[in-house]
């Protein structure tokens, strides 16, 4: 902006003030447009692959979408008469939860017998009044030693057991199925424990895991932001001193947030969980601005300049490094539109648009607003302030100790960076004080895994299912997958084949074995489909022509590399062994797994790009190719040093962390552009050595650049206490990130100037 519009808007205030606050009034009215999105697939494009191979596989049988409620008995046995009846009682219960399309259970399970020559298919149990020890111990010994059942829906020991309802949403309205669902099921939850106290009942599956998504956001929504809000009106209070000032900051954070969601209204955006941490972030990042004008200006008043001048002279000096920044990083959060999960590009694009409108609030809105707000004319020379003139003189004393010391501690930090394993486990996206999380934790550690890989093995041909060496092929593979330690359950229909070869034979052990001809095979499951009741059919394991089964893969908790080898494995088994069956492994699972790999790629094209971007404005901006491309020292190490840190005492990054150095590349900038633009108008205004022109930044913008990372990293680490962990993680290591930022400009930037000046100065003297 021009001199002269900084004067009209000084000099004319309330008109300049009714124009802003009609703009932001009508950008805020977006905000009634803004809806909740739930679900897994919102981390999905519609043409991400695994995702369109997921929804084939799902079209071809069913929906895979789950409730399983898994009871554990404090007596530590399943096979109890009470135990049983609540396994009937809920089992029936679960058939009634909106859009369930089948409930499997001990009570449903579908028992197969011989009578002479007929096959009897009949429910495990009845009725449990008439249950007589024997036949509590013929069930025990039945249900323990079937595979479809253990590690499914059965542990091993008999001590818990689960209730495992397939659901088919028709997603046409998910922000009102989920809710009616999740009220549904948590009622049932709420009569069991009431019902059958001494059996304790945990919740999870897909369809649990989108409703959390959906809590958890709201969680987010209601805490994070009056945290954060909280927060930065203490720190401002504290370091600002002027009722005044913070009033002002306020009025630009609320104005900021308000219109950036709004904005987002309009577009389309809806709220997610990653996107649910934009208006904290904005709030975070629109501070710096204020600041910096707000300092200088009181510098100016405690110098004895009119309130008009000394904000006409703050806005002068302020103006270009306050665009700078705001456009660097919005830069660096517009990067992550090369992100593969849609929820983090609109994240980077709603912070993007949110940090711009700051940066305008801060130019127009703020000196308006100031000029009639009274103001002390004081220097507020607090601890702060004189710790960062002292920061100053050491650094100056000691710049060459530190131009050894500083890049030796880089390139340790650095040298941990390969530490950090790719490892994108969906349910720890929730904190453990989730009831999902801990529930789901319970689950897997007692009786099944939520983790799954999905298969569609094709036969070749229309009734293909049944040929010998077809079946044959789909045995060894489950045999192979058993055999794998990250497994823990195997379905498949080659076991229902077996058990009905074993029932057509007089039930002789030896018989259980896959039918020798395909007739034979083909008879046996006509047979039993035709004899299973309704809703209990084989159509999510058979297609319709019977030209392929599903195999579902249950396993442990696993990172994402682990998961990644075992899908190599299971890919290099089937096309050494069987290749005419080889087909792509899918489910939830697998479609994270990928997506976070993919997109630490995608990002770091994107932050390429944004820093050739960001270098290029430097360069103009400061008009000095040297010091432009200086800056990026201490714009690119911070980001690497606290991956580093990460990895010592994390070592585990997924999704959400590949967005962080794109996102923090434009915040780094920020407090890089302020000390080199007070730096070289100590050099070139006031023609300082550079020892001089170091000590002038520190005095001039060090309190500001102190100040505004405190509140940067006060702001991220609000994020940490979110429940939703990909914005908890994240929040913590972009923290770390503005921490170690602020350290290199401090501490690694000023020797750097001063060697680089001193050295280019020497060279000249040599010259002349």
């Amino acid at each position: 902006m021009s001199p002269r519009v900084f004067e009209r808007i000084v000099d004319r205030p309330w008109l300049t003030l009714a124009l802003v606050i009609a703009l932001v009034i009508l950008a805020a009215s977006g905000l009634d447009r803004l809806r909740f999105i739930t679900g897994y697939k919102v981390f999905f494009d519609n043409s991400n692959p695994d995702l369109q191979a997921f929804e084939n596989l799902q079209a071809t049988y069913s929906k895979n979408d789950s409730i399983l409620f898994v009871l554990a008995p404090n007596d530590k046995n399943v096979f109890t008469r009470p135990t049983l009846g609540a396994i009937q009682q809920l089992s029936e219960k679960a058939w009634q939860i909106p859009f369930s399309r089948r409930a499997d259970s001990l009570s449903t399970y579908q028992h197969t017998y011989a009578e002479e020559d007929d096959l009897v298919v009949a429910p495990l149990y009845d009725d449990t009044d008439t249950l007589t020890d024997e036949h509590i111990a013929a069930i025990r010994q039945t249900a323990t030693h079937e595979p479809l059942l253990v590690n499914r829906i059965l542990s091993p020991d008999g001590a818990v057991t689960g209730v495992l309802v397939s659901m088919e949403m028709p997603g046409e309205d998910p922000q009102s199925e989920l809710p009616k669902v999740a009220d549904y099921v948590r009622g049932i939850v709420e009569w069991f424990e009431a019902s059958y106290p001494d059996i304790p009942i945990y919740i999870t599956g897909i369809v649990i895991m989108d409703a959390t998504f959906a809590e958890a956001t709201a969680h987010d929504l209601g805490t994070l932001v009056p945290t954060m809000f909280l927060i930065i009106l203490a720190v401002l209070t504290l370091l600002l001193r002027q009722w005044s000032a913070t009033f002002a900051v306020v009025l630009v954070l609320v104005f900021s947030v308000v219109a950036a969601m709004g904005m987002a209204g309009y577009a389309g955006i809806g709220l997610t969980a990653p996107t649910m941490s934009a208006p904290t972030i904005i709030l975070t990042l629109a501070v710096a601005d204020s600041v910096h004008l707000l300092m200088t200006y009181f510098h100016n008043l405690y110098r004895g300049r009119p309130r008009r001048e000394a904000m006409l002279e703050s806005l002068r000096i302020n103006a270009q490094p306050v665009f700078i920044t705001s456009a660097t990083t919005a830069i660096g959060f517009l990067s992550m539109n090369f992100s593969e999960s849609p929820p983090f590009r609109d994240l980077g694009n709603i912070t993007a648009i949110g940090v711009m409108i700051a940066y305008g609030l801060s130019v127009v809105f703020l000196p308006a607003l100031m000029m009639l707000l009274p103001a002390n004319a004081r220097k507020g020379d607090s601890a702060h302030n004189a710790i960062v003139h002292h920061i100053g003189e050491f650094v100056v004393r000691r710049y060459k100790a530190l131009l050894v010391f500083l890049p030796l501690v880089c390139l340790i930090l650095i040298a941990m960076v390969p530490r950090n394993e790719l490892n994108d486990e969906f349910v720890k996206y929730f904190d453990k004080s989730i009831r999902f999380r801990a529930d789901t934790d319970f689950a897997t550690q007692n009786l099944t895994g939520i983790y799954t890989i999905e298969f569609s093995l094709p036969a070749g041909r229309s009734g293909g299912i049944a040929d010998p060496a077809y079946l044959t092929h789909l045995d060894a593979f489950a045999n192979w997958l058993r055999q794998q330690p990250e497994v823990l359950h195997v379905n498949t229909i080659a076991d229902i084949l077996k058990r009905l070869n074993r029932n057509m034979h007089g039930d002789q052990p030896e018989w259980y074995k896959l039918p020798e001809s395909q007739e034979l095979a083909a008879q046996y499951l006509l047979l039993y489909e035709m004899s299973l009741p309704y809703g209990l059919d084989l159509n999510n394991q058979i297609n319709i022509d019977k030209s392929a089964t599903r195999v579902s893969v249950s396993l442990h908790s696993l990172s994402t590399n682990e998961l990644l080898d075992l899908d190599r494995r299971t890919q290099d088994w089937l096309r050494a062994y069987a290749p005419a069956l080889q087909s792509p492994g899918t489910g939830t699972t697998m479609m994270f797994s990928r997506v976070g790999a993919r997109n630490i790629l995608s990002m770091l094209s994107g932050t390429l790009i944004a820093l050739v971007l960001i270098s290029v404005l430097l360069i103009f901006a400061l008009r000095s190719v040297s010091i432009g491309l200086l800056s990026l020292i201490p714009n690119l190490v911070p980001a690497s040093m606290a991956f580093g840190i990460w990895g010592i005492f994390v070592g585990q990054i997924g999704l959400s962390h590949s967005i962080v150095m794109g996102m923090t590349l434009g915040i780094v900038v920020d407090d890089t552009v302020h000390f080199l633009s007070k730096y070289l108008r100590a050099r070139q205004e006031r023609n300082f050595s550079p020892l001089e022109a170091v000590r002038y930044a520190f005095d001039t913008v060090g309190n500001a650049l102190l100040v505004t990372t405190v509140v940067l990293v006060a702001g991220f680490l609000t994020l940490a206490l979110s429940a939703f962990e990909m914005n908890a993680s994240t929040g913590l290591l972009t923290a770390i990130t503005i921490a170690v930022a602020l350290v290199t400009d401090f501490f690694l930037l000023p020797p750097l100037l001063i060697a680089v000046d001193r050295n280019r100065g020497n060279a000249k003297s040599a010259s002349d």
